[in-house]
């Protein structure tokens, strides 16, 4: 594991190697890792502090973690996790998405210890269930508003913006995953785009004409010399690879240029707006909008298959019996 990326000195050995399992063996990205060790170090400063294991005045984010070991977890039992969740809702004040991703990432602890390294016989958090947090539909622009958004694009970087916007608003890629592209990515010959997503999975999407048109507008007029980065596709003022920052701030800029500069709209809302646009007015099957996206389950798509206002009028309208009325009374 890269410790240049993350300090985790004050792990415990115990959940050193739980890291190492899952960047190595899982495939977890760098910062997926990193939020399993800040949620399984606030559950054990947890455990320490509730059992009176650290003098009571010690401040809760200052309570070292570095001597939890295989016997204390042995003593976890459910009804203490039920009093931990109980504390990062009304301590904490933990929404139910956070305390979610909590009790994942203690399943995914305590599975290792179980099942995949036979250390503990016995699994606390078996019969642990996941909060239900309330279903948000997610933001995204409007057809309209995405051609709006492509026709604000301006400036001595038009060729890079309208590239980068493109990208976003055609194959639903994360922020992540297009600072990540390099030229080589790019497979002319095919029409395609390789893309290395979460976890270093790769996968192929096909580039439509808009997006094959605007790569090679923008790789016309990329710079070529004094790069520091010569791989990298998207190149900043600063002759390197584009930062998330930079892209986050363009993507702000332009959308704040159509009045959409308002909290909610962000780069993931493009992402947003792909997936959205591809499966309502593309009527993308669900199943092939999954592989689009990079998602590893199909229930995390299933969150763009909501029905817009006008599609539901549509189907009552489709209806054969949409303009069945009753016969009038003849008397």
């Amino acid at each position: 594991m890269d410790q240049t990326a993350f300090d985790y000195s004050d792990a415990p050995d115990i959940l050193k190697r739980f890291l190492i399992y899952l960047e190595a063996i899982k495939g977890k990205s760098p910062k997926t890792v990193q939020e399993y060790y800040f949620d399984l170090r606030t559950f054990f400063r947890y455990l320490k502090s509730s059992r009176g294991l650290v003098p009571s005045e010690t401040s809760f984010e200052k309570i070292s973690i570095s001597d939890i070991d295989l016997e204390l977890l042995k003593t976890v039992d459910l009804t203490e996790i039920y009093e931990y969740f109980h504390y990062l809702q009304t301590t904490r004040h933990n929404h139910a998405a956070a305390r979610s991703r909590k009790v994942s990432s203690l399943h995914t602890f305590f599975e290792y210890l179980t099942n995949k390294t036979n250390q503990l016989k016995i699994n606390p958090v078996q019969e642990l269930e996941t909060p239900k947090t309330p279903k948000r539909l997610p933001k995204y622009l409007s057809l309209e508003q995405s051609i709006e958004l492509l026709s604000a694009v301006k400036g001595p970087y038009k060729e890079r913006d309208y590239c980068i916007l493109t990208l976003f608003l055609n194959c639903g890629m994360r922020l992540s995953e297009l600072v990540g592209l390099n030229l080589t990515d790019v497979r002319h010959n095919s029409g395609t785009l390789r893309i290395i997503g979460k976890g270093n999975k790769e996968r192929i999407v096909y580039l439509n004409e808009a997006c094959q048109d605007a790569i090679n507008r923008y790789i016309a007029v990329r710079p070529k010399d004094h790069l520091i980065d010569r791989t990298a596709l998207f190149i900043s003022r600063q002759h390197k690879r584009i930062s998330p920052k930079t892209v986050q701030a363009l993507v702000k800029k332009y959308l704040a240029d159509i009045d959409l500069g308002g909290p909610g709209y962000s780069v993931h809302k493009l992402r947003h707006t792909a997936a959205t646009l591809m499966y309502q007015k593309g009527h993308v099957d669900i199943r092939v909008l999954k592989d689009i996206l990079g998602h590893e389950n199909l229930g995390t798509t299933e969150i763009y298959t909501h029905l817009s206002d006008q599609q539901m009028e549509q189907a009552a309208e489709s209806n054969p019996l949409a303009h069945i009325k009753p016969k009038s009374d003849h008397k």
